[in-house]
């Protein structure tokens, strides 16, 4: 039996290490590809650099939205699929307060509000941008942060407490659903189903970078999602590894049972979860927005697919892994460009999911283990 044992052990291990090789053989064969493309000028270098930082803001944001997902999953042990919802709430939320601050005076509340069919916001005319109105942009952050802490707790209180202690991961599952359909159309109740613009891009200063022959652009609705993206993401490192909440928090998404017992507070650290996922989750649905320049009822919805990715390639339940699986999703669909249609770049993506699923299905940095 021990022999049997060894054998299955040795040859778990050699498939691992041959996917592996297959893998970064085929990243070597790409890179080379490339490489041959940029001396010839097939491929010109400032397109390459413009793909990069793209893959960077993308990265980052989704990222930032799935430290959330993850920190739910490690330590409450269910997929809250009423994550992509949350952050379309805090997307709404934050620009109301924009608007509320910038509009004052030259449209009525039902306008203000985005509700109804009456005449459009002109945000040109209001002059909304984090150039022109870094103030404002400042606050409507700040509201869709408290605004997306407040939702969560509330959900929690109502929806998931009642349940935490007597259903599964599977029950909790299912209600997340619920509660995101009733968040998802509640939202197109209220702010109806066209898109919305948020920012005059007229107004955003932008930023030519020279790059071989030609330039890189990048506006400041990037830079400022990639610098608060960075700095949220420290803070979350900082608090989790040097605070005693935080250190609570990780003993308890390592071993409940044993959190329990050596006398963690267990509500107080699934409430400091809720706050914290809520916080981030809902300064990267105003981010997102304020670099896209537009919202939906649905954005939030549209992007899961892609933050459940970004939390599988990192390992789920790892906060480390949600921010390099987002990174490696965004640099894979702006980067694969280079070979296949812009319609094929979500292709790329799942297709590195399911290597790392095939290969390494613990995540790049083995995350909680599921069920």
């Amino acid at each position: 039996m021990g022999m049997i044992k060894y054998y299955n052990i040795l040859r778990e291990k050699v498939q691992k290490d041959r996917g592996t090789t297959l893998v970064v053989l085929g990243i070597s064969i790409l890179l080379v590809d490339l490489i041959f493309q940029l001396i010839i000028g097939e491929t010109e270098s400032q397109i390459v650099a413009t793909y990069l930082w793209d893959g960077l803001v993308i990265g980052l944001a989704i990222g930032l939205a799935g430290v959330g997902l993850s920190l739910t999953y490690s330590i409450l042990k269910f997929a809250n699929f009423a994550h992509g919802d949350m952050i379309t709430a805090g997307g709404f939320s934050g620009w109301v307060a924009v608007f509320a601050v910038m509009g004052v005076g030259r449209f009525d509340m039902k306008n203000l509000l985005l509700v109804g069919a009456g005449k459009p916001i002109n945000v040109t005319e209001l002059g909304i941008s984090v150039s022109t109105t870094p103030l404002a942009v400042l606050f409507g952050l700040i509201v869709a942060i408290m605004g997306t802490v407040l939702l969560t707790l509330a959900i929690d209180r109502f929806v998931f407490r009642p349940m935490r202690h007597h259903n599964d991961g599977i029950a909790l599952l299912i209600a997340s659903i619920g509660v995101s359909l009733a968040l998802r159309y509640g939202l197109a109740f209220i702010f109806k189903t066209q898109n919305r613009g948020l920012t005059a891009a007229s107004l955003t200063a932008s930023y030519s970078i020279p790059v071989g022959t030609g330039s890189v652009q990048i506006d400041l609705g990037e830079i400022t999602l990639v610098l608060v993206a960075i700095a949220l993401m420290v803070g979350v490192h900082v608090f989790l590894q040097y605070s005693t909440l935080g250190k609570a928090m990780r003993a308890m998404a390592d071993n409940r049972d044993l959190a329990l017992i050596t006398g963690i507070p267990t509500e107080r650290v699934v409430r400091a979860t809720w706050i914290i996922g809520g916080a981030l989750t809902g300064a990267a649905g105003f981010l997102i927005t304020l670099e896209r320049g537009t919202i939906s009822f649905q954005f939030g919805w549209i992007l899961l697919l892609l933050i459940f990715a970004a939390v599988i390639i990192g390992g789920i339940g790892s906060v480390y892994g949600a921010i390099a699986g987002g990174v490696v999703i965004g640099f894979t669909s702006t980067i694969s460009l280079i070979w296949i249609p812009a319609d094929l770049a979500n292709v790329a993506v799942f297709s590195v999911m399911v290597l790392v699923l095939l290969y390494k299905p613990e995540g790049l940095f083995k995350g909680v283990t599921t069920a």
